[in-house]
């Protein structure tokens, strides 16, 4: 997943100013109000304190108040260096401060995080709204717009200037007083909402413990859980029990490997009832509160629901269009979830199952069909994907054999938590490219799931350069005392996924900041995550980094083999849980009417139209689909995994033609993607590296759907 930190550009008035010798003495004792002398401006993590952030969001608010006024103040006729340059400039201090506060508060959201949080975030709102609903500002960007072609703006600085333009009338530029108050109020209470509903998901997964006291329960469980329960219930007070909650790499494994069918649906009922409890944490108000605050902007903005207005300037265009898609995916899929779940049956009754097959059944049963069919259990293949040895051996592997990159660490560089490792980032000719972090293990303090982001954006224009730092987030299974963190097949993809992110921020050559790196349309930012995700399976690589992590002996050839040979295995669950959750949230985002919405029966109706096969459910649930309601990145725009991957599929099979290491399909790649940022329109970009528009085909093939 790519977090898309959104550095707001304009600012809050401020009441009583500091006296000029405090300003001062701040701007000597906070970090982010001064030059990072660190190497390669990486934020000096072990100087910030919590103190700091709410003095240097203030202190950028007024340094980028005094930039915005200069713009709108300007004698000279709107231009592009005067205007639309300056303002993707502007707010130095307050980028600083706002990459690293939005990288923590979610992968170290400490309560002193939280509550710092709930004073950043509304000002944060506020400022986003008063720069794109500046009068005066939107005045001179119109100007330009209405006027690139006499002004003689290039391709790209139309491109910036156009987007800028389109951001602002979206956000409201166009709107009366009247209405921009509104609009104002809404996105203020959306951002208060929004914190409450993603503080009630991490509070609820960690502090929701299933208990087990008998060590015959635990058949089945990979060596890493059951220390790691044990290491939580020894911490919780209780040595003699072990303690499991819902976080990502306990539940797959309880769900995928525990022989005790209580024990799976123990962690079943407890991860799909995240947040929807009777007790305060319950995110049901929360979700109908953030459902009419949309739809009531997206009247304000013209448009008949929120899923229009969510759509409408991304490649879809139309709620339509995306559905379409999605239907295109989902009828196959379904219809392949009815095989998987006649053999999962089959296997249970030969085997003394007296029962039919439940949700919490799926992924267990499927592992052993799996095994049967394939000769092949993914725990054989486990103690062969250590995490460094994925990481270096693998990942950066493969990368430098496609884009000629390295990776050296740099141990004394500042961290965030002791967990990070640091990376400089070289291209071929030794010439720094970026700084890359990784913080690959789960803590009470973050967020479930994985993702990318940055620290520090890229700026190439007029012979000043500036280069990004980039990170990625996973929740793997973590080492013990006795055992290395070792990862799972889908664990390793995930590595692979978020790192395709990650070059897609480290390589890009857009000359503004606004159009680097992922900064482009969703449709179009999960496809370098989803393409790079083949790396990782092709035998050259697999041969590189799958080694036994007490033997160092290369994964067989006959697990490879498995590996490739059950590949398209239970794609009709995959596909169906990913699908059904990517129409949830367009359902949910074209309702039109405020009445209060009881989530679980408006959950159970969608299924019902759906034709949802009983055995499967939503990847997520409502209470917890963070994607669709901790922010508006991913509202009405889930669809957009399914979207790109149709994307991935068919322009991997350029690379299945040539060759995984094909110079030349890796160099157009490298161009006309990874570098390109958002320079040109998506479309015309991928057209230019594949040769032709995609289509679902070539993902249906792909899963084994057709």
């Amino acid at each position: 997943m790519k977090k898309i930190v959104l550095i707001m550009l304009a600012v809050l008035c401020l009441s009583g100013a500091a006296s000029a010798a405090s300003k001062k003495n701040v701007k000597q004792t906070n970090p982010f109000l001064t030059a990072y002398t660190t190497k390669y401006g990486i934020p000096p993590f072990d100087k910030i304190k919590y103190e700091h952030y709410m003095p240097a969001l203030k202190a950028g608010i007024e340094q980028q108040n005094k930039e915005i006024a200069d713009i709108v103040a300007c004698k000279e006729q709107p231009n592009f260096e005067n205007t639309v340059l300056a303002l993707d400039n502007s707010g130095e201090t307050l980028n600083k401060v706002s990459y690293v506060f939005m990288a923590l508060v979610e992968s170290d959201n400490t309560p002193e995080m939280h509550a710092i949080a709930e004073e950043f975030m509304p000002l944060m709102t506020a400022q986003n709204d008063d720069v794109y609903m500046n009068e005066g500002l939107f005045a001179r960007i119109k100007q330009v717009y209405d006027n690139a072609d006499a002004l003689g703006l290039t391709p790209v600085q139309k491109r910036l200037t156009e987007k800028y333009y389109k951001r602002m009338v979206r956000n409201g530029a166009l709107l009366g007083t009247e209405q921009k108050n509104e609009l104002k109020e809404i996105n203020k209470k959306q951002s208060e909402i929004s914190l409450k509903f993603t503080n009630n998901v991490m509070k609820e997964i960690a502090e929701s413990i299933i208990w087990v006291d008998n060590e015959s329960r635990l058949n089945g469980l990979a060596k890493n859980t059951v220390e790691d329960a044990k290491r939580l219930a020894t911490e919780k007070g209780q040595p003699a029990k072990w303690a499991f909650t819902a976080s990502a790499s306990t539940r797959l494994d309880v769900l995928g490997s525990a022989d005790d069918r209580d024990l799976r649906r123990e962690m079943y009922e407890t991860y799909t009832n995240t947040a929807s409890r009777d007790n305060e944490r319950n995110n049901s108000s929360n979700i109908n509160q953030l459902i009419k605050l949309r739809q009531r902007k997206a009247q304000l903005l013209g448009f008949e629901s929120f899923a229009d207005y969510a759509v409408d300037p991304v490649m879809a265009h139309t709620v339509e269009a995306a559905e379409d898609l999605l239907m295109q995916l989902f009828v196959p899929a379904i219809a392949k979830v009815k095989e998987e779940v006649k053999d999962m049956q089959a296997y249970a009754d030969a085997h003394g199952g007296n029962f039919k097959i439940a949700p919490y059944d799926y992924y267990y049963y499927a592992a052993k069909v799996k095994e049967q069919k394939f000769n092949f259990n993914e725990e054989e293949v486990r103690p062969y994907f250590e995490v460094n040895s994925v990481l270096k051996n693998g990942v950066f592997w493969a990368a430098n054999k496609l884009y000629g990159i390295t990776f050296t660490e740099l141990k004394d560089a500042p961290k965030y938590n002791p967990e990070v490792t640091v990376y400089d980032v070289k291209d071929a000719q030794g010439k720094h490219l970026a700084v890359f972090m990784t913080d690959y293990f789960p803590r009470p303090t973050k967020a479930q799931g994985a993702w990318m982001s940055e620290m520090a954006s890229e700026y190439n224009y007029n012979g000043h350069s500036e280069r990004p730092i980039i990170y990625n987030v996973g929740s793997f299974t973590p080492p013990t005392a006795e055992t290395p963190s070792l990862l799972t097949i889908d664990q390793v993809e995930t590595m692979f996924h978020e790192f395709g992110h990650a070059l897609h921020g480290m390589l890009t050559q857009a000359p503004f900041r606004g159009l680097s790196g992922t900064n482009v349309d969703r449709d179009l930012v999960e496809l370098p995550s989803q393409i790079n995700e083949h790396w990782a399976w092709v035998p050259e690589v697999m041969k590189n980094y799958a080694r036994h992590y007490k033997t160092g002996e290369v994964i067989p050839q006959e697990l490879v083999d498995k590996i490739q040979e059950s590949s398209k295995f239970n794609q009709g669950f995959m596909t169906t849980e990913l699908v059904g959750a990517a129409l949830l949230d367009i359902e949910w985002h074209k309702l039109n009417w405020c009445g209060d919405i009881d989530v679980k029966k408006f959950e159970r109706s969608v299924a019902r139209r759906l034709h949802m096969p009983e055995e499967v459910q939503f990847r997520y649930r409502s209470p917890y689909f963070k994607h669709i309601f901790d922010n508006d990145q991913y509202s009405c725009g889930y669809y957009t995994y399914l979207w790109a991957q149709v994307l991935e599929a068919d322009g991997w099979e350029r690379f299945k033609t040539e060759g995984a290491f094909s110079q030349q399909a890796a160099d157009d790649y490298r161009h006309f993607i990874l570098e390109a940022g958002d320079t040109d329109d998506p479309m015309v970009l991928y057209k230019k590296f594949r040769g032709h528009e995609p289509n679902a085909d070539a993902l249906l093939r792909n899963r084994g759907l057709k």
